[in-house]
């Protein structure tokens, strides 16, 4: 079987990594979106028409199953895709997110008020909230958007990004765990872990497999 991963970027490569590296007997294809990066400003409906057109892409490469890595897509977009798109034209096939997943790692430990670092549309989305109120003793959360990270990233300027990570995180006050709500975000996670040990840090290459 092959495995398609749909990111908005390049930061989807490293989910891909890892999930390769934990099931090497599935085949795999990576398609990045860069020509529209990045998606946190877009809307809703450009978010689903190219997300839409990158599964596409997937599907006609043989991929039975795609993970949409990117959380702004998601979060916008995930819902709509399976119950309208994927009914309609590829009744066969399967489209998965990592929100769930995410929440899923944040509500295992315990936590009592975690951070969320993303986009500005995965914050406005709300999705996060949403899904943790439908858990009994979920965590606190704060949302906070952090557009810059992405270009940072994608420019190869990690350490700026790391810098402007980190001052947001020290910004919000007392919290016990960080969620890297971007797949870009990784990149910055042991640089995080290092600059404030005491955080859990929540990357989604390593909840993902």
């Amino acid at each position: 079987m092959k495995i398609g991963f749909f990111d908005s970027g390049l930061g989807g490569l490293i989910a891909l990594k890892a999930v390769a590296k934990a099931l090497p007997q599935y085949d795999y294809e990576f398609y990045g979106d860069t020509a529209n990066l990045p998606y946190g400003d877009k809307t809703e409906e450009e978010i689903f028409e190219l997300t839409k057109a990158g599964i596409k892409h997937l599907f006609a490469r043989d991929c039975l199953l795609v993970i949409v890595a990117c959380n702004t897509a998601s979060a916008e977009t995930l819902r709509r895709l399976q119950d309208g798109f994927l009914k309609t034209e590829y009744p066969d096939r399967r489209v998965l997110g990592v929100i769930i997943p995410t929440v899923e790692e944040l509500v295992s430990g315990d936590i009592k008020h975690a951070l969320l670092v993303a986009t500005k549309r995965t914050v406005s989305s709300g999705k996060y909230e949403r899904e943790l109120a439908k858990l009994t003793d979920a965590p606190l959360i704060t949302s906070k958007a952090t557009p810059e990270l992405v270009p940072l990233i994608e420019l190869g300027e990690a350490e700026a990004a790391l810098g402007s990570l980190v001052a947001t995180v020290r910004g919000v006050g007392e919290v016990d765990a960080v969620i890297l709500g971007c797949t870009h975000y990784s990149l910055l996670k042991d640089g995080l872990r290092a600059a404030l040990p005491d955080l859990k840090v929540i990357s989604q290459d390593e909840i993902l497999p």
